[in-house]
């Protein structure tokens, strides 16, 4: 299936008239059979009824629907690709961890968005996923909460998260500080199970630096399903502060005696790019950073520039 074949019956559902489509196609009217008959044999249905007036199918009236949706997508990325080539748009790539979004990272999509020459391209992306995209040049900046040692990469810690145990509604630790002795006698919901280093490695070490164990008794590859499943009386687990954004009845949080227990929210990006627009990203980020009083976690160089950090962590 080719792109023309999509276009060829876009003009045939359209004006239900082989004639007025091949004349709008600047087409003689049989190859523009040819292909519709070519189209239909490769997705082995029916989608037109070949009747007088001509009608589409049921299929027909379905492929129609998402194919204008595919064409008119494509359409707009063809036009701002090239608005981009010509200095009218400007484009930045994001890759972000999921739990960063409850940090700063929307207020900086708001502001990029408020600018009608940029176009934004947003992926969910764990942090390891975001080096290597940035190397590649899919993305600009990336948003996560591990440590890479990449000499190609440049890495800022813009806030220390502290870390809080969420736990079901009506759950016997709720109201006070909990200690992490308090924690390893309850069951655990730990995550993600894949793609390490990762934040469960980060909460087993929190564990560990106390001499105690998680008892485990689910594991999950998503933040939200594992509050989910806290929620459903399955375990506890530990969450940065930020998540108590997200209002949940059924379950509650509870701040830990232990301040050690953290986690970083990291900003990442290729080494030497100097692009106006990652550097007024960067520098808005900062910003953000220092009114919500996390001045001593940002450096004064509004630019973020830092050398890459050499050790490894953690992330969700």
């Amino acid at each position: 299936m080719e792109l023309r074949h999509l276009r060829y019956f876009r003009a045939v559902a359209q004006t239900l008239n082989f004639t007025r489509a091949a004349m709008q196609l600047h087409l003689a009217q049989p190859p523009l059979s040819r292909q519709i008959q070519q189209l239909e044999e490769e997705l082995g249905v029916a989608l037109l009824e070949r009747s007088r007036p001509l009608r589409l199918t049921d299929a027909g009236r379905f492929f129609y629907e998402h194919s204008v949706q595919l064409l008119e997508q494509l359409e707009r990325v063809c036009d701002d690709t090239r608005r981009i080539a010509q200095g009218q748009r400007r484009w930045l790539g994001i890759g972000f961890a999921p739990s960063t979004l409850y940090g700063a990272l929307p207020e900086v999509i708001r502001r990029l968005r408020s600018d009608g020459g940029i176009e934004l391209g947003l992926s969910e992306m764990v942090t390891l996923q975001q080096v290597e995209a940035l190397k590649s040049g899919r993305i600009d900046i990336g948003f996560g909460r591990i440590h890479i040692d990449d000499a190609a990469v440049v890495q800022k810690v813009i806030h220390q998260d502290p870390l809080v145990v969420a736990l079901p509604a009506g759950h016997h630790l709720l109201g006070a500080p909990v200690s992490m002795e308090q924690l390893a006698l309850e069951p655990f919901v730990l995550y993600p199970g894949n793609i390490r280093p990762s934040y469960a490695d980060h909460v087993l070490q929190l564990f560990a630096r106390h001499d105690l164990k998680v008892r485990v008794a689910q594991m999950t590859n998503e933040l939200q399903t594992a509050i989910g499943l806290v929620a459903a009386g399955i375990g506890i687990t530990l969450v940065p502060a930020s998540v108590q954004r997200l209002h949940r009845d059924d379950i509650g949080y509870s701040p830990l005696l232990d301040p050690l227990a953290t986690s970083p929210i990291i900003v990442s990006y290729r080494a030497g790019d100097e692009s106006a627009l990652l550097q007024q990203c960067l520098t808005w980020i900062a910003e953000l950073a220092a009114s919500a009083s996390l001045a001593a976690d940002v450096q004064a160089d509004a630019s973020l520039r830092h050398r890459p950090v050499a050790h490894q962590t953690s992330e969700l």
